[in-house]
């Protein structure tokens, strides 16, 4: 079967709102050059970093809650200025279409990729490039991929929808433990703890043997503690103080000062996050006093996300996934997300191609 010239596919036109996407049917297909691949998306995840990309966000001009841009940027991507129209999409479940020269991969493989794609260079070892922000993502049928970008997935028994919930979540998550030494016997408490990253994390951790809290809404206690939690702490409540060895934060905001205070002397607070506010209040004797190491978590090695593949293959994680949805409705997905009424991810599908 031909592939076609063109595809549908969902273009962000610059930030803003949710008029800032469009839906367009007549996007061309690009064509793999040696050493990339052109991947036929199967599934996408709804993430937060899209969102926050549309709005601009990640502008420095921005200081409050992700849900609470209201303001016109410049430069709201994660490595600036975007290039626009941008096709977004940061998870990537697809199958191999089209392999470039010396590329590796054979059609029909099953393939999937970090959203943050290492990019080091001189002066910069931690240098990234993200799917959907630098680069066309996955809100299109289709996606052009660097195939050492790419990992395969065939021999997973996880679904193409659960593959595509699992890049940014578990991803981020994997990093967040892999920099903060989580380890067995470890007590880690994690807030978001019903979100994508947030049960990404109770799982991760809980599967290296740690003893897990989490920070979520009594309403989703429970499916907090179906992924691994021992225990769970609702929002704005009074943390117990030198507790925890590892804090997994993708919340920040006015909380900050005391997820410091719950660790012990010596604990290790890693964030990959800051949808409650990224300006935050410190004490700095309760940081240095008491020996705590902070990781900022954005640039994943590829030993991360190899190690993420092999549990994929192996069935050794299952993520949450609470909706599913056409890629043409995008814009009810991400209403949903920020509303905050599922638990764990919601996954947009592309259209069936008709050739």
């Amino acid at each position: 079967m031909a592939t076609p010239k063109t595809m549908s596919g969902v273009y962000l036109t610059r930030h803003g709102g949710p008029e800032a996407l469009e839906w367009r049917e007549d996007i061309a297909v690009p064509n793999p050059g040696p050493g990339q691949v052109l991947v036929r998306v199967a599934a996408a995840g709804v993430n937060n970093t899209d969102i926050n990309t549309r709005v601009g966000w990640y502008s420095p001009d921005v200081t409050g809650a992700t849900d609470a841009v209201d303001q016109k940027v410049e430069a709201g991507g994660w490595g600036g200025s975007l290039q626009f129209p941008r096709i977004q999409g940061g998870d990537l479940c697809g199958i191999v279409e089209v392999v470039g020269l010396s590329a590796g991969f054979e059609p029909g493989q099953r393939v999937t990729c970090p959203i943050n794609l290492p990019r080091p260079r001189p002066g910069n070892p931690q240098g990234f490039i993200a799917l959907g922000s630098e680069i066309d993502g996955a809100f299109a049928q289709y996606c052009l991929v660097e195939a050492d970008d790419l990992y395969d997935v065939s021999s997973s028994p996880l679904s193409d929808i659960e593959i595509a919930a699992i890049p940014c979540a578990f991803g981020t998550a994997e990093n967040l433990l892999t920099r903060a030494g989580v380890a067995a016997g470890h007590k880690v408490l994690v807030t978001g703890a019903s979100g994508g990253v947030g049960l990404a994390a109770v799982q991760l951790a809980s599967l290296r043997g740690a003893s897990v809290w989490g920070v979520s809404g009594a309403a989703k206690a429970e499916v907090v503690k179906s992924q691994g939690a021992v225990e769970t702490f609702e929002r704005d409540a009074e943390l117990p103080a030198d507790m925890f060895d590892v804090v997994i934060d993708v919340v920040g905001g006015p909380a900050w000062p005391n997820l410091i205070l719950a660790l012990k002397p010596g604990g290790h607070y890693a964030v990959s996050g800051a949808i409650a506010g990224p300006i935050v209040e410190a004490d700095l004797r309760d940081i240095y006093l008491r020996d705590i190491t902070i990781h900022g978590c954005t640039h994943q090695s590829p030993e991360v996300f190899g190690r993420l593949a092999a549990l994929m293959n192996e069935g050794r994680i299952k993520p949450l996934v609470s909706r599913t949805y056409p890629l043409h409705e995008i814009t009810a997905a991400q209403e949903d997300f920020q509303s905050k009424a599922f638990a764990g991810k919601l996954v947009l599908i592309p259209e069936v191609l008709e050739i």
